[in-house]
């Protein structure tokens, strides 16, 4: 008798999704608040006018805090992207094989089942071929762009208060201000795919797709 198989739930096949997604509201909607009283607080401090949730969400100091992790987690995901495709650490698990072909190193035909771009060809499927890098880049640059715009207008804001003439955006690039800002973030990314991609060398967890089996010899090189 064959068996019925029930289709999995819709939470049960982008659970990963759904709750990385949930974690991100809840931790950027703490963020906002905590950051709220604490802007106050200094507001407060320098005898300024208090500012509403709203006002708030809307100043450089929220938009500069917010898009300066954005930044860094796009470049560290993209380096990632890009260089995994030449970069090898023998027995990672984040690693390619040393010294044979993968399946995501084949190229692509067209098939029924295959995404549009692949039936397409041409420069399309040239285009989608590394539309996970350029993706990624966007995001980077619009994230870098939106992070020096909150971080100047947060820096003018402060210039105000110590009675000082307000800087251009142009002149606030040459600050260590805003360039403090961005590499305290980038370094702690860069450490964090160091990490594990050593990690993964010689320790593993049981049922993660990011380790190896547990019984794989240490200098297994991938999954």
């Amino acid at each position: 008798m064959n068996k019925v198989f029930k289709k999995p739930s819709y939470l049960y096949r982008n659970g990963l999704t759904i709750v990385f997604l949930f974690l991100f509201v809840i931790t950027l909607c703490a963020q906002a608040l905590t950051g709220w009283r604490q802007h106050n607080r200094d507001l407060k401090e320098e005898h300024a006018p208090q500012l509403n949730i709203g006002t708030y969400l809307k100043s450089g100091h929220f938009i500069s805090a917010t898009f300066e992790n954005f930044e860094s987690e796009f470049l560290q995901m993209g380096m990632y992207v890009v260089l995994t495709i030449f970069l090898r650490q023998i027995g990672s698990a984040e690693s390619k094989k040393l010294d044979e072909k993968e399946e995501v190193d084949r190229e692509p035909f067209p098939h029924p089942d295959a995404p549009w771009a692949v039936r397409k060809g041409g420069w399309i499927l040239k285009l989608y071929s590394n539309s996970l890098s350029i993706c990624f880049s966007m995001l980077f640059f619009l994230s870098w762009g939106f992070h020096l715009y909150g971080s100047w207008k947060n820096h003018n804001v402060e210039q105000v208060f110590k009675h000082l003439p307000e800087d251009t955006v142009w002149s606030y690039l040459a600050e260590p201000e805003f360039w403090f800002e961005t590499f305290q973030n980038w370094q702690s990314e860069f450490l964090s795919v160091a990490s594990i991609v050593f990690l993964t060398i010689y320790l593993r967890q049981k049922g993660s797709s990011e380790s190896k089996p547990v019984d794989a010899p240490d200098r297994q090189t991938g999954k």
